[in-house]
C-alpha cells in the first residue's frame, strides 16, 4: 500500500512496486485519480479527513507512506503538521490495526521531536508517534536535499541542487549524509528495503541508502 503516490519520491516508488514481482497488487491511496492503469494497481481515493471512512480496505502486508507537503503550498502551520504529522500516523496505525507488519516512512536528515526548528521537530514528532505503533518491521529514511524531475518549478531547490553538485564530494565520511540524493535511488531503496524480513527500527542516511540500491 502505497500513501504519496503523487510526490517525487512516491511516483518513481510506484513504477518500482508496479514492477516488483513479490507483490500481487498495489493499493495507491491519493486525493485523486491518478490516470494511470495496470493490473495489479488499486486506487482508493482519500484524505486524512476521509480515510477512517475506508478503513477496512486499508489491509495490505507492506505499507510506503511518502506524505508530506512544503511550507509554501501549505504555510499554515497546522494544516502543514496535520499533512507531515497527523496523515502518516493515521495510515501506520489503521493499516496496522489491519495487519500489516511493515511500514517504510519517508522522513528527513535531522528529524528530532526535541528539536527548535519547526521542521525538523515535526518530522521527529512523526517518527516518534509511528514507531509506537508497534510494526515488526520499521524502516525510516533520511534523505538530504532531493533531486530529480519535479512538475512545479522551485527557484530556490533548483538552485540548491546546483550548489550541492559542486559540494557533494567535499561531503565526506559522516557529513556524507548531508549530501543530495536523487528521489529515484531513495524510491528503489524503500522497495529493497521492504523485501527484507530482519524484526526492528532501521534509520537510512545518504550512504546507507545508497548501500540498499
Amino acid at each position: 500500500m502505497l500513501f504519496g503516490a503523487t510526490g517525487l519520491i512516491g511516483a518513481a516508488l510506484l513504477r518500482h512496486l508496479l514492477d516488483n514481482p513479490a507483490y500481487d497488487r498495489i493499493i495507491v491511496i491519493s486525493r485523486r485519480d491518478l490516470a494511470i492503469k495496470h493490473p495489479k494497481l488499486i486506487q482508493l481515493i482519500a484524505d486524512l479527513q476521509s480515510i477512517t471512512k475506508i478503513e477496512t480496505q486499508l489491509v495490505a502486508d507492506d505499507v510506503f507512506c511518502c506524505l508530506g507537503t512544503t511550507r509554501k503550498k501549505t504555510p499554515d502551520l497546522a494544516a502543514y503538521y496535520q499533512v507531515d504529522h497527523d496523515y502518516p500516523l493515521a495510515a501506520a496505525s489503521l493499516t496496522k490495526k489491519n495487519g500489516a507488519s511493515s511500514f517504510m516512512l519517508v522522513s528527513a536528515i535531522g528529524a528530532d521531536p526535541r528539536s527548535a526548528n519547526f521542521y525538523l521537530r515535526m518530522k521527529g514528532e512523526t517518527e516518534r508517534d509511528i514507531s509506537a505503533v508497534g510494526f515488526d518491521y520499521l524502516h525510516i529514511f533520511r534523505p538530504s536535499l532531493l533531486t530529480g524531475q519535479r512538475k512545479e518549478r522551485r527557484g530556490l531547490e533548483s538552485i540548491s541542487e546546483g550548489v550541492f553538485t559542486i559540494i557533494n564530494p567535499f561531503l565526506v565520511g559522516r557529513m556524507k549524509r548531508y549530501r543530495s540524493i536523487p528521489a529515484a535511488d531513495v524510491a528503489k531503496a524503500m522497495d529493497s528495503a521492504a523485501q527484507r524480513k530482519t524484526k526492528g527500527t532501521f534509520i537510512y542516511y545518504w550512504n546507507d541508502i545508497k548501500n540498499v540500491v
